[in-house]
């Protein structure tokens, strides 16, 4: 406890002081705030084209002060703008009083800075700065971390800004001392762009659907509900945009598709966050065969335009998304890995058959949950190559369509990577009255106490009703998918401001 006294004592003090810092430059007619500054070069740039045998370069950069030198009549400091770090260099004689306004700067201060490119005596590619612009004084100190290297050049860093909780919940202070944090967003980024660009290229439309529905539906899930005061009506949250989305095939377009951001109340942990992000694709006249190709090929180009490769480095193991993947039966999978072949089996004999194997099973839990349950528990976690689990259970699956040839199951499939599910499709259900028959089954299943199922929906069945072609349908959590491809083990760390609970 006298040690987070201290703490806070020391943290008080330097906000005294660069207050005090602040006031001074107000006083000496320098604005802390001002409205803007016009950046010519980023600092990678400079030092990937800097070549000693061309004339002096000029430049305009800005960023952030991270560390700081004084020497008297000459100072150096590292600036980091949003593309790395480089050094700056300053002379008195060169800055005039400008150089005295800069002993009120400090680390974590926003710099801009004019001046030429050159190499130091020591080798280092740095500006050497003719005039420089405080662009926002920084009153709270950044934690920055302390490096120290021994003879040897290992490099030991002191006091990193590592606590995971603080991290997230300051995740802007988080992206500047933690420069790889911010390669993880950047990668993010490119591949929702990578997706969209092989979808665009095939045709097919990105839109929009409410995220406020009067009819939750699309996924096994408990949703948000707010009220609408001047319609005086409860809504929910979208846990899911696919009816939505298949109303669309019913009006007449080929492929839809939308990055959407869904909301479930439910539990958070490592794979978990009530707000996510989801792709979802549907394409008139496919089935769920054609849909695994899509995947497969998408992925694979989404691996390499982030990773420049179709192998991925995560912890320990390395990840092949070169298709074709591993196609696998739910079934078979079981039976594969437990020696249990539950082809058959009603309620009760997968419940003996559950306890058999120690999946714990609930009192209300259906065929298709204890099902469910088996497959999440003893075979989904070792599923470390990209496979295709195919042929889903009719009861855990009241959008997918029956299947073919095998009586019971739906043609549904769920790629897993990795030990966990990263997308889901299915051959779309498009017969009105088995779906309607299917919605009921569900709304008996809500009345036995089950709490996450699909809701009777009349406006959907209505569209199907005035019929729906052939439709493949699939849906990728973007989250999950940036974890696979930056080598997170958490999906906090791919998100940028995780839901978090109440800071005390």
């Amino acid at each position: 406890m006298e040690e987070q006294h201290a703490e806070i004592h020391e943290l008080n003090e330097l906000m005294k002081r660069r207050r005090e810092e602040h006031d001074a430059l107000k006083n000496a007619g320098i604005n802390p705030y001002p409205y803007a500054f016009e950046r010519t070069a980023y600092s990678q740039e400079i030092l990937d084209s800097f070549k000693d045998d061309q004339p002096h370069r000029d430049v305009a950069i800005a960023g952030r002060i991270m560390s700081l030198r004084r020497m008297g009549k000459a100072s150096f400091f590292h600036l980091e703008d949003p593309r790395g770090r480089i050094q700056v260099y300053l002379r008195k004689d060169d800055l005039g009083p400008s150089y005295d306004a800069f002993k009120l700067m400090d680390i974590g201060d926003l710099i801009g800075v004019e001046g030429f490119v050159f190499r130091t005596k020591m080798g280092e590619v740095s500006v050497h700065a003719r005039s420089l612009s405080l662009l926002a004084k920084s009153l709270r100190p950044l934690p920055i971390p302390k490096e120290k290297v021994d003879d040897q050049g290992k490099k030991t860093v002191y006091d990193p800004f590592s606590d995971k909780e603080l991290r997230y919940r300051q995740r802007y202070v988080d992206l500047v001392v933690n420069p790889q944090v911010r390669e993880v967003f950047i990668k993010r980024s490119k591949i929702i762009a990578t997706i969209r660009r092989v979808l665009d290229e095939r045709g097919y439309l990105e839109v929009e659907t409410p995220v406020l529905q009067p009819q939750y539906g699309g996924a096994f899930a408990r949703p948000f509900v707010t009220h609408h005061n001047a319609l005086d009506i409860d809504l929910y949250l979208r846990i899911a945009d696919e009816l939505y989305l298949k109303r669309l095939i019913v009006g007449g377009f080929d492929g839809v598709y939308e990055f959407a951001k869904d909301f479930r109340n439910e539990g958070m942990d490592r794979t978990h966050n009530p707000e996510f992000t989801m792709l979802e694709v549907y394409v008139a006249l496919k089935d769920y065969i054609w849909m695994m190709g899509l995947v497969e090929d998408m992925v694979n180009k989404v691996a390499l335009a982030v990773n420049g490769s179709s192998k991925v480095q995560h912890g320990s193991r390395v990840i092949d998304f070169t298709p074709p993947w591993k196609r696998i039966t739910m079934i078979d999978a079981i039976k594969e890995r437990t020696g249990l072949d539950i082809r058959g089996m009603d309620e009760q004999a997968l419940r003996h058959a559950a306890a058999s194997i120690q999946v714990e099973v609930g009192p209300t839990d259906g065929a298709g949950t204890i099902i469910d349950g088996i497959f999440s528990e003893k075979v989904e976690p070792h599923l470390i190559q990209p496979t295709f689990v195919m042929d889903y259970p009719l009861s855990m699956s009241p959008l997918a369509k029956r299947h073919r040839t095998e009586e019971g199951l739906v043609e549904r499939f769920e790629a897993i990577c990795n030990g966990q599910e990263i997308c889901n499709a299915f051959s779309e259900l498009n017969d009105p009255l088995d779906q309607r028959a299917r919605f009921e089954e569900q709304m008996r299943n809500r009345a036995r106490g089950e709490v996450e199922v699909q809701p009777l929906d009349e406006d959907y069945l209505r569209a199907l009703e005035y019929g729906m072609p052939p439709t493949a349908g699939l849906g990728i959590g973007i989250d999950r998918l940036t974890m696979l491809l930056t080598g997170q083990d958490s999906i906090r760390d791919v998100i940028f401001f995780p839901q978090m609970k109440p800071d005390k």
